[in-house]
């Protein structure tokens, strides 16, 4: 409730739509944020509208609020806004000014005895990857370190130490590593770091129970699929395994109430890839130069596992790294995706050497997109879970397609009518499954002409927002391949 008097709108709304008109305020209220966005983002982002007091994120509301030093700071980001798109982190972000004249600040962070605790260190030429285990390694034995977070852009890190102006003072301009790597620190502006989970990128070491990511090299998580069929042949894969026991010790595992402690597993019939990843990266090439991105490659990958970041390599046109979950998830993208057409290319999916997608030379696309992405928070990875996985149904590419999460309003017409908009392959039959007349969303089935051209199809429409009239929030359009051959 007092977020919502603050923001003065609905902080369930995403959609960049005023309710009405607010007074001017040094406050503002932004939305449509990516779910992985911190502070430092929106920081790096608005400070060239004004100096920035204070940022205020709303944690899973893809929201946050911005106080800035006065007014006209404020004015101008609303009026940036409003005449053109202003991304932060990637993502298109809206602003309206808040109720709020001033944010409430968490207790005692007004005592200017408490001191900043904060400090901002930018990493110069950084040859060799940075990650939270590294920056603790370096900071921790000068003050005790409580969070830390690594800005994906410019090599910048930020972290959260108690004793700042000693780390400052006894850091600044230092090597990590022998004639590279030089920190330069400064501080940052008054936050708090807020860390949704334990991995390379961020930390809270006051909170140890935070999800953990691989750390390193290897993989040490479970596979949300449990391990990989035992045994590939001459032929392909080994004998049919239908049915995968989910690993005792697995963090997913859940009770018997929910779902049977098995996974369905269908395998290809043949598979030219013969052996086991060793990285939990894939590198793809082939990709068309306009038509592909970063999304787009998610939209299609995310059927084989999930996907943590993709980016595209600067120096190999047409060439993008995936990380994904694990490696068993690359297994099973390279058996699916490697030597498909997409857009008129075919695609080529192998192994990475590299263990880690890291965020350097970022640059923009042909189509004007970001050349890197991080998925990691996306809703719509999908084997986030035990139950989530199970509803997976692991199918090589065929010409039909089973949409799901469709308002019922929607029509045969208005799809094909999506296909057209969007320059991709109309369907050549239609059929929507019956459903519970108290149903919200309806599914079915799409059938191409050919395989290549529902891979399109999936790979642009593939998580699309449907917005219909009146309607307060979008639904997300599902696609994933079917098991039937044809309609």
């Amino acid at each position: 409730q007092r977020l919502k008097q603050q923001t003065g709108t609905d902080i369930n709304s995403d959609n960049g739509d005023d309710s009405h008109r607010i007074a001017p305020s040094p406050v503002v209220h932004v939305r449509g944020l990516c779910e992985s966005v911190v502070e430092a983002d929106l920081v790096e982002a608005l400070e060239k509208f004004g100096t920035i007091c204070y940022v205020m994120m709303m944690p899973f509301k893809r929201q946050a609020l911005v106080e800035f030093e006065g007014v006209e700071s404020a004015d101008k980001c609303v009026a940036c806004g409003t005449k053109e798109a202003v991304y932060i982190a990637g993502q298109q972000a809206f602003f309206n000014y808040s109720t709020s004249k001033r944010i409430t600040r968490p207790t005692n962070s007004d005592n200017p005895n408490s001191g900043n605790k904060v400090l901002l260190l930018s990493i110069q030429n950084p040859l060799y990857p940075i990650t939270t285990e590294v920056l603790y390694t370096v900071c921790n034995p000068i003050g005790n370190v409580l969070r830390i977070v690594i800005f994906k852009r410019n090599g910048i890190q930020a972290m959260s130490v108690q004793s700042a102006q000693k780390a400052k003072a006894a850091l600044n301009g230092a090597d990590i590593y022998a004639g590279c790597c030089t920190l330069k620190i400064e501080y940052a502006r008054p936050t708090r770091l807020n860390v949704i989970r334990n991995d390379n990128d961020s930390w809270d070491y006051t909170k140890p129970y935070l999800a953990r990511r691989e750390r390193g090299k290897g993989r040490q998580r479970q596979a949300i699929l449990g391990e990989h069929p035992s045994a590939y042949s001459d032929n392909g894969y080994g004998p049919h395994c239908p049915l995968l026991p989910l690993p005792g010790n697995n963090r997913y595992k859940m009770s018997s109430h929910d779902i049977p402690e098995v996974v369905a597993y269908p395998l290809p019939q043949t598979s030219s890839y013969l052996g086991h990843s060793s990285s939990s990266v894939a590198m793809v090439s082939g990709l068309h130069p306009t038509k592909m991105n970063c999304t787009r490659i998610f939209n299609l990958f995310c059927l084989y596992g999930n996907i943590e970041k993709v980016k595209f390599m600067k120096s190999v046109p047409g060439t993008a790294l995936v990380e994904m979950g694990d490696e068993y998830a690359v297994d099973r993208a390279i058996t699916h995706l490697n030597s498909i057409k997409v857009f008129g290319k075919r695609l080529n999916v192998c192994v990475s050497k590299q263990h880690a997608v890291i965020p350097s030379q970022v640059f923009e696309l042909e189509d004007g997109t970001s050349s890197y992405k991080d998925f990691a928070m996306t809703r719509n990875n999908r084997f986030t879970s035990a139950g989530q996985a199970s509803k997976n149904i692991i199918q090589p590419p065929s010409c039909v397609l089973h949409f799901y999460n469709v308002p019922p309003c929607v029509t045969e017409d208005e799809l094909q009518r999506l296909c057209t908009e969007h320059d991709v392959p109309g369907f050549i039959k239609f059929k929507v499954f019956d459903a519970k007349p108290s149903s919200k969303t309806i599914s079915g089935l799409l059938e191409f002409d050919t395989k290549t051209n529902a891979v399109e199809v999936l790979t642009v429409l593939n998580h699309y927002q449907i917005r219909i009239p009146n309607g307060s929030n979008p639904y997300t359009l599902k696609l994933c391949f079917s098991t039937s051959s044809h309609l």
